[in-house]
C-alpha cells in the first residue's frame, strides 16, 4: 500500500520537476538569445551601407510638353504615376498629419519607437484599426526601397540596422521628404505630389488641413480608406489623424473641431492612357529617341520625373492633324497619310503627323518613293553648276544609258523649255537630261540632297540614295529611292532659309522635377549648304507650283493671298499604270511642311470615287489645308528677290507654245483620274463667282456669247471685251473667244499635273 502510495507520489512529481528543469533551463537561455540578438543586431549593423540622401532613385513619370506648356505625353513607370519635390514644396499641414498617422515619435526616435512598436501591438490585441503600425516613418521607407517585405528575421534585423543608421547619418527633412515621395496612396499615385492630384485635383503646396489629413490616413491602406471604397472608414480614419495632430499640438483643439471631411475627386479611368495614343504617342517615340542622343540616359528619363518641353506648336500641331483627319474622311479605309512642318529659322520641329496608332507604324518617319518632288535637288545641283533656270532642254523621249527609256506621264511635252517651265509641268525627261549634264550626274544630285538635309541612313537602310556600289542610278532624279516625310520637311526647309540647313530637333528644354537643368537648346546658326543666290533660284522656280497643282495657293483669311514654293510629286506602282505614292512639299518663309499620301502596304492609289490620286490632288488639299491652318493670323511674309545665277534671275520668260495637243480627259466626278483645274468646280466648270459657273468647252468661240477659244476661258463676246473667268485680265479679242486666265492669273488650257 505504502509502496504503491510512494510511487504515485514519485509519478506526480515527475512533471513538476521536468517543468522546472525546462523553467530552469529557459531562463538560462533567455540571455544567451538575448545576447546572440545584440550580437546579430550589432554586426549588421556594422555591415550595412546607407546610401546618401538623393542616391536612390524612384521611378517618376515625365511629361512632354508643347512649345506652350500644354501636356503632349506621359512617360509613366510600370508602378504608377510619381513625381518628387523638395521637402521646403511640402506643406507643413501634410508633414504634421504624417507624423500624427504614421511615426508620432518621429522628431525623436532613433529609426526605431518602441512605444510604437508596444502601440501597434496592443492595437493588435484590442482590434483597434487605428492604432497605427509598429514600424516608424524610417523603418517604412528603408522596406520600401532597400530590404524589400520578405518575411524573415535577417531582412527584419537589416531592416532596423539601416533605420537606425539612416537616422544617424539623414537629416529628419530628408528622411520625411524621401518617405512622402515613395509612399504609395492608392489611384495609381506614389508620391504625396501626385496624390493630390488625383484626390483633390490640385497641386501640393495649395493642400488644406483637412485634405492633409486625408492623404496621411490613407498610407495605411489605401484600398481601404480611400473615400471612395469605404467611407465610413476613411471617416474614422480622418478623425484619427486629426485627434493625433492635436495630440502632438501640430493642431489645437477648436482647428481641430473647425475641420470638416474635404471633398474628393471622383476615381479617374487610367485604363486609357489616350495622350500616348494616336499621333502625340509617334512625338513621344521621337522625343525618346532625340533624348537618348542627347545624352540623357533611361534611368535618368524613368526616376528624375522629367518636364520635357519640345518644340511642337500646338496651333500647328491641331492643323495638321485635324487636315490628315478631315481630307481622309469618307476615303477608302486603306489611304494613309503623314505630315511634317518644320520652322526654317531654328530646325524646330512645329507639327508632326504620322499616323494614329501611338504604338504603331509611323508613316512620317518611314522610307517612301519621293517621285518629282525629288527633281528639286537636280535643279539646286544645276543651279551651283552655273546652269541657269533659262536653260532649255528637249520634253521628247530620253534614251537613257543602259536602253532605258525616259518619258513624261501621259505624253506631257514643253516642246523645250526652260528648268523652270519644266519643273512646273514636272517633265521628267527635262530634268533627266539637266542630271546628265551635271559633273557628277546622278551621283551629284544624291550628294545634293543629302547637303539640304535628306538623312545618309536611317532604320535598317546603312547608305541611302545609292546603290550597293556606292554609286546612284539615274532614277535618283525622280525619286527612285525612299525617303522620309521628316527629311522632305527638312531639305525644302533649307531652301526657305536661302540655302542654311539646320538640324530638325523636337526637344528645347529638359529639366528634373526639382527644377536642374539637364539640357536646354541655344539658337542654331545653322550651315551654309548652298548660296542664297541658287536656293532663292529655286524658291522663285517653285512659286507658281501651289497654283498650278489644282488651285492650292495658300490663303489667309486676315492678309489675304500667302506666297509658297512647293512641288508635287507621285511615284508609279511598277509598270501598272497605277501610283502608289503621292506627294507635296513647300514652304513660306515661316514654315516648311511634307505631305505623302499613301498606303501601309504600298498598293494602287484609288480615292473613293475609284480615281486615281496623285500628287497634286489628296496630298496638295492636305499640305494647302496644315500650311493655311499653322499660319493663319501670320503676317505675309515674302521670299527674297533672287540674285543672278549663269546670268539669270529669277524666272525667265517662256513664250507660250504654239500648238497644243490635249492630253487630259475629263470626268464629272468629284476628283477625276487627272487633277481639276484652278478656277473650275468638281465637274470641270469654270467658276467666275460663288454659283455662277461657266461650262469649260473647246474649239474656238462663235462671234456673240461665251466662247472657249483652244480650250481656254475667255468669256469673248465678238467685241474685245472677254476677260478670263475669275481673274484681271482681258480676254483676247475676236471670234476666238478669249484666252483668259483663271482665279490664279494661269491660262486654263488641261495641263496634267504630278
Amino acid at each position: 500500500m505504502t509502496s504503491s502510495k510512494g510511487a504515485a507520489t514519485s509519478d506526480k512529481s515527475t512533471p513538476v520537476k521536468a517543468a522546472a528543469w525546462v523553467l530552469g533551463l529557459l531562463a538560462g537561455a533567455v540571455p544567451l538569445v538575448a545576447v546572440a540578438v545584440v550580437v546579430a543586431f550589432l554586426f549588421t549593423y556594422l555591415t550595412v551601407d546607407v546610401p546618401s540622401p538623393g542616391d536612390l532613385k524612384q521611378n517618376q513619370v515625365a511629361t512632354i510638353m508643347n512649345s506652350k506648356g500644354g501636356t503632349i505625353a506621359r512617360i509613366v513607370p510600370p508602378e504608377g504615376n510619381r513625381t518628387d519635390v523638395k521637402y521646403e514644396d511640402i506643406p507643413a499641414s501634410m508633414i504634421d498629419a504624417v507624423k500624427a498617422a504614421e511615426d508620432r515619435d518621429f522628431d525623436s526616435n532613433t529609426g526605431f519607437s518602441t512605444s510604437g512598436f508596444t502601440r501597434a501591438a496592443l492595437g493588435k490585441v484590442f482590434g483597434r484599426e487605428g492604432a497605427g503600425g509598429g514600424s516608424t516613418i524610417t523603418q517604412q521607407y528603408v522596406k520600401k526601397t532597400i530590404v524589400g517585405d520578405e518575411v524573415s528575421y535577417k531582412r527584419k534585423f537589416k531592416e532596423l540596422a539601416i533605420a537606425t543608421k539612416m537616422s544617424r547619418q539623414w537629416s529628419k527633412e530628408e528622411i520625411m521628404a524621401a518617405y512622402l515621395n515613395t509612399i504609395y496612396f492608392g489611384r495609381g499615385a506614389y508620391g504625396v505630389d501626385a496624390a493630390a492630384k488625383a484626390y483633390f485635383n490640385k497641386s501640393l503646396k495649395k493642400l488644406t488641413v483637412a485634405e492633409s489629413a486625408l492623404l496621411a490616413g490613407v498610407i495605411r491602406g489605401p484600398s481601404i480608406y480611400d473615400p471612395a471604397v469605404n467611407p465610413e472608414l476613411a471617416v474614422s480614419r480622418w478623425e484619427y489623424v486629426l485627434n493625433g495632430m492635436v495630440s502632438t499640438g501640430a493642431l489645437s483643439q477648436s482647428d481641430r473641431a473647425a475641420q470638416k471631411f474635404p471633398d474628393v475627386a471622383k476615381v479617374k479611368d487610367d485604363t486609357s492612357s489616350s495622350e500616348n495614343d494616336g499621333p502625340n504617342g509617334l512625338i513621344k517615340r521621337q522625343v525618346l529617341a532625340e533624348l537618348e542622343e542627347l545624352g540623357i540616359s533611361e534611368q535618368e528619363v524613368q526616376t528624375s520625373g522629367l518636364k520635357i518641353t519640345t518644340s511642337i506648336d500646338p496651333k500647328m500641331q491641331k492643323a495638321a492633324v485635324s487636315a490628315s483627319r478631315g481630307k481622309l474622311d469618307g476615303e477608302p479605309k486603306k489611304l494613309r497619310t503623314a505630315s511634317v512642318s518644320i520652322d526654317p529659322a531654328t530646325g524646330g520641329v512645329k507639327a508632326y503627323y504620322g499616323g494614329e496608332d501611338g504604338s504603331g507604324w509611323d508613316y512620317a518617319s518611314a522610307g517612301l518613293q519621293t517621285g518629282s518632288i525629288f527633281k528639286v535637288f537636280a535643279l539646286v545641283a544645276g543651279l551651283e553648276q552655273d546652269i541657269p533656270l533659262s536653260q532649255r532642254y528637249s520634253s521628247d523621249p530620253y534614251q537613257a544609258p543602259g536602253g532605258l527609256t525616259v518619258e513624261n506621264s501621259d505624253g506631257e511635252s514643253c516642246g523645250t523649255c526652260n528648268l523652270a517651265t519644266a519643273l512646273k509641268m514636272s517633265l521628267n525627261t527635262v530634268y533627266y537630261r539637266l542630271m546628265m549634264d551635271l559633273n557628277g550626274q546622278a551621283d551629284a544630285v544624291a550628294k545634293t540632297a543629302h547637303s539640304l538635309g535628306i538623312a545618309e541612313s536611317f532604320g535598317s537602310i546603312k547608305h541611302t540614295l545609292q546603290e550597293s556600289n556606292g554609286h546612284s542610278e539615274g532614277g535618283v532624279v525622280l525619286g527612285q529611292y525612299p525617303s522620309r516625310v521628316l527629311d522632305m520637311a527638312s531639305a525644302y526647309a533649307t531652301l526657305a532659309a536661302s540655302g542654311i540647313y539646320r538640324k530638325p530637333y523636337f526637344v528645347e528644354k529638359v529639366e528634373t522635377s526639382t527644377g536642374d537643368v539637364l539640357f536646354e537648346r541655344e539658337k542654331d546658326k545653322g550651315k551654309r549648304v548652298v548660296s542664297a543666290a541658287v536656293a532663292d533660284n529655286v524658291t522663285a522656280a517653285m512659286e507658281p507650283i501651289a497654283a498650278y497643282s489644282n488651285g492650292n495657293s495658300l490663303y489667309d483669311s486676315t492678309y489675304g493671298a500667302r506666297p509658297s514654293a512647293a512641288k508635287t510629286g507621285t511615284a508609279q506602282l511598277g509598270d501598272t499604270g497605277d501610283n502608289k505614292d503621292a506627294w507635296m512639299a513647300g514652304y513660306t518663309p515661316q514654315l516648311s511642311t511634307a505631305t505623302w499620301v499613301g498606303t501601309d502596304k504600298g498598293t494602287a492609289l484609288r480615292n473613293y470615287a475609284g480615281s486615281m490620286i496623285y500628287g497634286s490632288g489628296l496630298p496638295a488639299q492636305i499640305w494647302k489645308s496644315v500650311m493655311d491652318g499653322a499660319l493663319e493670323g501670320q503676317p505675309i511674309e515674302q521670299f527674297p528677290t533672287p540674285d543672278a545665277v549663269g546670268g539669270q534671275a529669277g524666272v525667265p520668260y517662256e513664250p507660250p507654245p504654239t500648238t497644243y495637243t490635249p492630253t487630259d480627259t475629263y470626268e464629272t466626278t468629284r476628283q477625276r483620274s487627272r487633277p481639276r483645274l484652278p478656277g473650275t468646280n468638281d465637274n470641270g466648270d469654270i467658276v467666275v463667282a460663288p454659283g455662277v459657273t461657266i461650262p469649260l468647252g473647246g474649239g474656238d468661240g462663235p462671234t456673240q456669247g461665251n466662247g472657249n477659244g483652244n480650250g481656254g476661258t475667255g468669256n469673248g463676246d465678238g467685241t474685245g471685251n472677254g476677260d478670263g473667268t475669275g481673274g484681271t485680265d482681258n480676254g483676247d479679242t475676236g471670234n476666238t473667244g478669249g484666252r483668259g486666265t483663271n482665279l490664279y492669273g494661269q491660262s486654263t488650257r488641261p495641263v496634267p499635273t504630278r
